[in-house]
């Protein structure tokens, strides 16, 4: 009996979880030159909230370390001549 208690707690926890992800929406960055270099690049890693929660908080030196990391410490496979675009784009748009 504890078993299907425990199995019918499961298959609720997976109905409520899939509901809030299916209500969730998708973050829109704001238009610029530089949205498809950061909306390809970036979110094959990670969600885009990363870049609207933190924007507030992030300056140019620290954007571009951020750059930085997912490129060296991650392996991210972003060229020179996007990682400037990308910054750019972050600086301009989400604070610098």
């Amino acid at each position: 009996m504890r078993t299907y208690r425990l199995a019918a707690i499961a298959v609720l926890l997976a109905v409520s979880s899939s509901r809030l992800a299916a209500e969730e929406k998708p973050v829109e960055l704001k238009p610029g030159t530089g949205k498809e270099l950061v909306e390809s690049n970036c979110a094959a890693c990670h969600s885009l909230d990363y870049i609207v929660t933190n924007s507030p908080f992030l300056k140019t030196a620290v954007w571009e370390a951020e750059i930085s990391k997912m490129v060296k410490a991650f392996g991210a496979p972003v060229d020179e001549p996007s990682q400037r675009k990308i910054l750019d784009y972050l600086v301009k748009n989400y604070g610098g």
